[in-house]
């Protein structure tokens, strides 16, 4: 995970924290997009499978090593609540 996956990750989690309301939306967003089987491989953490991401980045922003902008994530999290039903 590049510095600026990171830096996204803990903006996000901060902005989490200041709006329990989009930390729900958050958590249920990297929920859904888990890698198959996370408990049985290292690290046993629920995230995106490496792969899956640089295609979702590379349909998104034409960069399979691009990193979103923080307010598309957040967006994105928000449209799947609104648009799903969460």
């Amino acid at each position: 995970m590049s510095r600026s996956w990171v830096a996204l990750t803990c903006r996000l989690g901060l902005r989490g924290l200041l709006n329990p309301r989009l930390g729900l939306d958050l958590f249920r967003t990297v929920w859904a997009f888990r890698r198959r089987r996370w408990s049985a491989r290292m690290p046993y953490l629920p995230v995106p499978d490496r792969e899956y991401l640089r295609w979702r980045m590379y349909t998104a922003y034409a960069d399979e090593d691009a990193v979103p902008p923080l307010e598309d994530v957040i967006r994105f999290a928000r449209w799947r609540r609104e648009t799903m039903g969460l």
